[in-house]
């Protein structure tokens, strides 16, 4: 039976597809693609590498869809808790990997002059090493809260953690992200 999957609700989608609805999968999966990719990047800072996690993330999400429990934690906060392991999985298979400045896609708006792309880029550039120097941790609830755009409480549910646990970890790591951003600046003046 065709269906529309914009009149569906992401529940519906859920049932269907563990019903064996390839389809139903597939609209979950476009519905999705988007954001979890952008958290794994951000993750990783590789686009090559952000495309393998991604495709490992929605395989993963796919062969366990029939252990995934509704009422447990939303789709979306299963799929990021997915991400957060295939990616902790992917740094504990090859330990050399390091996020590459250089790979960080170019935020310039080229319609500023030299002197404003110069310093956008700068100014990208430095907070990405500063992210990249944060703990684990931090770099998930930044990219949780702040790529994502994720509420405390769903940041809460995907890192098994309470809201103001969450709370507090996003303080901590805005506060050491700041200091490295303020010593990197007094360095380069």
């Amino acid at each position: 039976m065709p269906h529309c999957s914009a009149e569906l609700t992401e529940e519906d989608l859920v049932i269907r597809a563990q019903q064996g609805d390839a389809n139903a999968f597939g609209d979950l999966y476009e519905r999705h693609l988007d954001k979890i990719y952008r958290y794994v990047f951000y993750r990783v800072g590789d686009v090559a590498e952000a495309e393998d996690v991604t495709e490992t993330v929605f395989l993963k999400a796919w062969e366990a869809l029939d252990r995934y429990r509704l009422r447990d934690i939303p789709f979306s906060a299963w799929l990021y808790r997915i991400s957060h392991n295939a990616i902790i999985d992917r740094y504990r298979a090859q330990k050399d990997m390091l996020v590459s400045l250089e790979s960080q896609p170019d935020l310039r708006d080229w319609a500023d002059g030299p002197e404003d792309q110069l310093d956008a880029l700068e100014s990208s550039e430095s907070l990405a090493w500063a992210i990249s120097q944060l703990a684990p941790d931090y770099q998930q609830v930044l990219a949780l809260r702040f790529v994502s755009g994720l509420s405390h409480g769903d940041t809460a549910r995907i890192m098994s953690r309470s809201e103001e646990a969450v709370r507090v970890l996003q303080h901590r790591a805005l506060r050491v992200l700041r200091e490295q951003l303020t010593q990197r600046i007094r360095t380069h003046v």
